[in-house]
């Protein structure tokens, strides 16, 4: 074996020599092909993305502001926080639901109750998650204040989500993370064409 392989290689080198020799000749005085652009190259570089914007503070008066602004339309108005666990789990969900129940008229709130030294995990899960639904955040300090002016029956247990009719009535919550099916079937009431009060309590 050895002494084939010894015997064979100057014609392997030399075969190959003749394919680089003849290469080299078809290919001498033509023009360059055109190179291509480079993938990283800026007219083919994707834009940056828009830096997120904090939610706007709101207040107790700015909260009752949201009912009154979304009077006429079901309204969900949901409560969260990037140290909750189960509000990470569920914001997701509630952003495909915002998506699918658009058309007939559903608007969905956040509201963050992260610390204002929180607010880059609050910009980085907003980019994560892209919801199509406003969000805003509750003022730094008086956090019983806020929760009892928002539903006395509140303890802060998050997340949180209360439902709005079209004539701004609560007419039921959710406490803590809610599932698919339960917010549809709360959904579903909403839509109906009279919402009975206390029609979507779903309490955990």
């Amino acid at each position: 074996m050895m002494t084939l392989r010894v015997a064979a290689m100057p014609r392997i080198l030399w075969l190959c020599g003749a394919i680089l020799v003849m290469s080299t000749a078809m290919s001498f005085g033509q023009p360059a092909p055109a190179q291509e652009k480079s993938k990283d190259s800026p007219a083919t570089k994707a834009p940056p993305a828009k830096p997120v914007a904090d939610p706007p503070l709101i207040d107790q008066q700015g909260y009752q502001d949201i009912i009154t602004k979304y009077r006429g339309k079901p309204l969900i108005i949901n409560f969260w926080a990037t140290w909750c666990e189960p509000c990470r789990e569920e914001y997701p969900m509630l952003n495909e639901l915002a998506k699918k129940y658009a058309p007939e008229g559903l608007q969905i709130v956040g509201v963050t109750l992260d610390d204002d030294g929180d607010m880059i995990l609050v910009r980085r899960f907003l980019a994560r998650n892209l919801p199509v639904f406003p969000n805003f955040r509750k003022p730094p300090g008086k956090d019983e204040q806020f929760i009892n002016g928002v539903n006395p029956k509140w303890s802060g247990v998050l997340p949180a989500s209360f439902f709005y009719a079209r004539d701004g009535r609560l007419i039921g919550q959710i406490f803590g993370e809610g599932t698919r099916e339960t917010f549809e079937a709360a959904i579903r009431t909403l839509l109906a064409p009279a919402s009975p009060p206390g029609g979507t309590d779903a309490k955990k």
